[in-house]
């Protein structure tokens, strides 16, 4: 989270830990394919896949880019200009527009939060974001909304046995690709 010091301006980014972990688990799920397609002759060439594993990663790291910028006005889910807004796209809403703050249940049995403004249309509360009981306190000072029993999505323990099992993997991978190569 940094703060600018003129005003009332406060961006939150997304986690290093759950960066690092999503890169990481994408690089360990996909790292032996190119070498495992060369091994077993598969249809696709290894350079064509690894182009596309390229690509891949890219997409994810523009993705983990988001930001959430809070001022006087209103909030704000941004990107930066590299990252086209075909591919994910931001939004505003001033303070004075949010009505509510619902929950909502995810497919795993969490939950999330929208935003809802004067014409019920629901905005995605960031919560992956460092500062997230900082950014919820903004949201209640702003709004009036109670954000008691707002809670982040997922706790940082998740993303350290996940990014553990993580590691494990790329041990898994090292194995394989030394494997892949001997074959080939």
């Amino acid at each position: 989270m940094t703060e600018n010091q003129n005003s009332e301006t406060f961006i939150f980014r997304i986690s290093p830990l759950i960066k690092l972990t999503l890169l990481s688990l994408y690089i360990a799920l996909t790292l032996p394919l190119p070498f495992l397609s060369e091994a077993t002759n598969a249809p696709v060439p290894p350079l064509i896949l690894a182009i596309g594993l390229t690509l891949g990663a890219i997409a994810l790291y523009a993705a983990l880019t988001e930001r959430v910028i809070t001022n006087e006005k209103g909030i704000q889910v941004s990107y930066p200009v590299w990252v086209p807004d075909l591919f994910r796209k931001g939004w505003y809403l001033p303070w004075s527009e949010i009505r509510a703050l619902k929950p909502r249940t995810t497919g795993q049995g969490g939950l999330v939060y929208y935003f809802l403004n004067n014409s019920r249309e629901g905005y995605l509360l960031p919560m992956r974001v460092v500062g997230f009981a900082k950014l919820v306190r903004i949201v209640e000072a702003k709004t009036g909304i109670d954000t008691t029993d707002v809670r982040p999505l997922s706790q940082p323990w998740m993303y350290l046995i996940l990014f553990g099992c993580t590691i494990l993997l790329l041990l898994v991978d090292a194995w394989t690709i030394s494997n892949a190569v001997a074959i080939s």
